[in-house]
C-alpha cells in the first residue's frame, strides 16, 4: 500500500526516526518544556513522543513480518501504542513526578550513623561530633553513652537522640577473621 506516493513501510520508518530524534532532543531540552504537561498529562511531550514512537515501530515491524492489510496493522499498532503509553505513564512517569527528592533530615534519621568526634566528649559533659551525609557535613552536640569520655578524632556510633543531644558510643567496626 502507498500513502503520499511512498510505500507505507517507508512512512513508518521515517516517522520512527523523526520521533526517536525528537525524543532525544526532548531528553536534552525537557527543562524548557516543563510546563507543557501541566494543562493535561496527555499533551505532555513525554507521553506524546513515546506514543508516536510505539505506533511507528509497531507499524513498521508488522508491515515487514506480516502480510496483513495495512488498515489492520495501523489499528493494531494504535492499540499497542496506546497500551504501552499508558503503562509508561502510570508505572514510570507518574511515580517519577510524585517522587520527592529532599535534602531534609531529622535527628532520628541519623541514629545508627557513624560520625567523628571534633570536640572531645568529657565524662558527664558534652562534646561535638560531625556526621558525613549526602547533604554534606552535619555537626551535632554529643554525650557519651553511659557517661563515657571519648577522645578527639575517634569514630562514634549514634545510639540515640535525647533532647537534641546525640548519645554516642565509640565505634568498633566488625571485622571478619
Amino acid at each position: 500500500m502507498e500513502l503520499f506516493g511512498m510505500p507505507i513501510v517507508q512512512i513508518y520508518l521515517i516517522v520512527l526516526i523523526i520521533a526517536g530524534l525528537a525524543t532525544l532532543l526532548y531528553l536534552f531540552f525537557s527543562d524548557m518544556t516543563e510546563g507543557i504537561g501541566e494543562a493535561s498529562p496527555f499533551l505532555d511531550p513525554a507521553v506524546i513522543l513515546p506514543f508516536i514512537t510505539f505506533l511507528a515501530a509497531g507499524g513498521y515491524i508488522l508491515e515487514l513480518v506480516t502480510a496483513w492489510n495495512s488498515g489492520i496493522i495501523l489499528l493494531l499498532s494504535l492499540i499497542a501504542a496506546f497500551v504501552l503509553d499508558l503503562l509508561l505513564y502510570f508505572f514510570v512517569l507518574l511515580p517519577l513526578r510524585s517522587a520527592e527528592v529532599s535534602l531534609a533530615y531529622t535527628d532520628e534519621s541519623l541514629q545508627g550513623q557513624v560520625g567523628k568526634v571534633i570536640v572531645p566528649v568529657p565524662v558527664d559533659g558534652f562534646g561535638e561530633i560531625v556526621i558525613e551525609t549526602v547533604n554534606g557535613l552535619i555537626s551535632k552536640r554529643a554525650a557519651g553513652y553511659e557517661n563515657t569520655a571519648i577522645e578527639y578524632g575517634k569514630e562514634v556510633l549514634v545510639i540515640e537522640v535525647k533532647d537534641g543531644t546525640f548519645i554516642v558510643k565509640e565505634y568498633e567496626p566488625f571485622r571478619f577473621k
